[in-house]
């Protein structure tokens, strides 16, 4: 088995009196979909900030491709080659579409590259999150749909290796679901790692290899899919004992 791309060994953190972390640990394959999965204010966002470097740890590492990242700040991390998307959209409002994505195409891996250059890869990503006809539209402007293609695009602009996403399917229908599915695929064929926080089940069971279940804070459960939804400490954390 190749090293992971991702190691989270014993994270804690703390806000105070509140614990939101308690010594979490897993690992994560070059190349595999993780699901994050807990109930609502079980850590799972906080997580992903600390893996991001929006937070610091007060306990434990996280190491990205071998290398110790645990309190590097945020802009560090990006170059290294994480991106995330976040549950509410964080565009530049003022900027248009294609504005928005030249923004961390140019500056978001420290690559030198120039605005054709970086215009011209960014057609793939245009075509992945269909938002080909809304290059020049006001970011401002968006419906809500928009700009969750939006923050995904911006997120794959960056050309990230790992690439965490935070809840891609709130909001949308159940019409969307295979759309989803299909986009979260073709990433993964992009030689891109994903872990993603997911409420909805559909996408968490045929998207992912394995699921990380945390509690309170504390990792419960770690299992592909269908052990995961089966797992006892899972159901009574979802539906009580």
């Amino acid at each position: 088995m190749s090293d992971p791309i991702l190691s989270v060994r014993g994270v804690t953190k703390h806000f105070g009196g509140l614990t939101a972390l308690r010594d979490v640990t897993f690992e994560v394959e070059r190349g595999a979909v993780v699901g994050l999965m807990g109930p609502n204010g079980a850590g799972k966002t906080t997580l992903l900030n600390i893996i991001a470097g929006e937070y610091a740890p007060d306990a434990g590492a996280v190491r990205f491709k071998g290398r110790d990242i645990t309190g590097l700040p945020a802009h560090k991390i990006c170059h290294l080659g994480i991106g995330r998307t976040y549950q509410i959209p964080q565009p530049f409002v003022t900027l248009t579409v294609r504005e928005n994505l030249l923004v961390p195409a140019v500056f978001g891996r420290g690559l030198k590259k120039t605005v054709a250059e970086t215009e011209m890869e960014d057609e793939d990503i245009y075509a992945l999150v269909d938002l080909r006809e809304h290059r020049d539209t006001l970011t401002g402007n968006l419906p809500i749909l928009s700009l969750k293609k939006l923050e995904l695009a911006r997120a794959l602009a960056r050309k990230p290796e790992l690439l965490l996403m935070d809840e891609v399917a709130a909001g949308t229908t159940e019409r969307e679901i295979p759309r989803i599915l299909e986009t979260i695929r073709r990433i993964r064929d992009m030689g891109i790692t994903v872990i993603i926080i997911e409420h909805v089940m559909r996408v968490l069971v045929n998207a992912v290899d394995k699921i990380v279940v945390i509690d309170k804070g504390v990792k419960i459960c770690e299992d592909p899919p269908g052990a995961a939804m089966c797992d006892a400490k899972v159901m009574e954390a979802y539906f009580g004992a």
